[in-house]
């Protein structure tokens, strides 16, 4: 239930944000809004104020917004309040909202973090610290505990956690000794690492080694609302640029297809930061959106940004593209779409099968 709910408010404010992102500047532009829908049919919800019909639906897999005229493809009365009828600065306004509300949503968020709840955590920078440590795990069954202090590894001496979290990842199913320091006292005993499945970057599977406790954390950098504000934009500049070097890598084949994931993969995501705390929860919201953001303004037919290059080209031309052209590209994109929408689902249903 945790991962419904998660799932379910995850999507519910991100495709909201986007598509009042498109209502609000479509209303600025005196363009007349008929529909307003936070999910797909059927509806559970539907009520009709002014012109617009506000409407939830089952299916909490996208949005809409439906603006009087906004077809090209289907015959327009040219009535003023259409969206054809405005200029294209107008409709390109409207379109590009959408994807500039899921940025400033990251940014809201991001800020909200930093200036309330802190930034990174604090760490000790000399030391490694035990954190939490999870039940049944080879680290509870030796008896380490929160705050012991690990010395060493096979005889290596440890100088940070991340050169541990390595050498354990290296050893799956494997004996490690372990010497470590509690309450004064220095201890020592061998654990057998868990084995686990994980992901690479090239879409196959890697077993890693786990022995159940996370790094000791000391607090959160606080951040006064200035430098929030501050940190809050280059976190999310950061996540635009990682988002972008993403989809390069994938388009060019360094990172595998098996890599991208979707629904379901989101699904699992939310549950897990849910289960973590709002931090962890409100922290996936934006970086989603950003993810939403840059998708959506990628020059495919069907999306925002395919859209705003058919504005581009009506502006150069001086005229929009033909009705035959237009339906062309749309169906290239379509397939394109429904081909990615395959690719997202089968990676989502292996996920499940094989347990990672």
């Amino acid at each position: 239930m945790v991962t419904i709910a998660a799932f379910i408010f995850v999507l519910g404010v991100l495709i909201f944000i986007h598509e009042l992102g498109h209502f609000l500047v479509a209303k600025k532009a005196g363009i007349r809004v008929e529909k307003f829908s936070l999910g797909f049919p059927p509806n559970i919800l539907s009520r009709k104020v002014g012109d617009t019909t506000y409407c939830i639906g089952i299916i909490p897999l996208g949005g809409y917004v439906k603006m009087a005229g906004d077809n090209p493809l289907e015959e327009n009365a040219g009535a003023p309040d259409e969206f054809m009828s405005k200029s294209v600065a107008q409709r390109a306004a409207v379109i590009f909202a959408g994807p500039f509300m899921n940025y400033l949503l990251a940014v809201v968020v991001s800020f909200g973090l930093l200036a309330f709840a802190g930034g990174d955590y604090i760490i000790d920078p000399d030391r490694v610290l035990i954190g939490e440590v999870q039940p049944e795990s080879p680290a509870e069954k030796i008896g380490l505990t929160t705050g012991d202090q690990l010395l060493s590894i096979d005889g290596v001496p440890l100088t940070s956690f991340d050169s541990l979290r390595f050498y354990v990842y290296s050893k799956p199913g494997e004996a490690v000794d372990l010497v470590w320091l509690h309450e004064g006292d220095t201890l020592s005993a061998s654990a057998t690492t868990v084995i686990k499945p994980v992901r690479n970057a090239e879409g196959g599977v890697d077993s890693v080694g786990q022995l159940g406790f996370t790094q000791f954390t000391m607090g959160r950098k606080q951040y006064g609302v200035g430098a929030a504000f501050v940190q809050a934009f280059k976190d999310t500049h950061w996540k635009v640029f990682a988002t972008f070097w993403f989809l390069k890598e994938f388009v060019t084949g360094k990172i595998s297809s098996k890599a991208v994931g979707g629904p379901i993969f989101i699904a699992q995501l939310s549950g897990e930061q849910a289960r973590r705390g709002a931090y962890s929860l409100f922290s996936l919201i934006a970086l989603l959106s950003v993810n939403l953001a840059v998708l959506n303004v990628l020059p495919i037919p069907v999306l925002d940004g395919g859209h705003l290059v058919f504005l581009i080209i009506e502006k150069i031309r001086g005229r929009a593209l033909s009705v035959k052209a237009r339906t062309w590209a749309q169906q290239i994109g379509l397939v394109a779409i429904l081909g990615l929408i395959l690719l997202v689902t089968y990676n989502d249903i292996a996920r499940v099968i094989l347990g990672y």
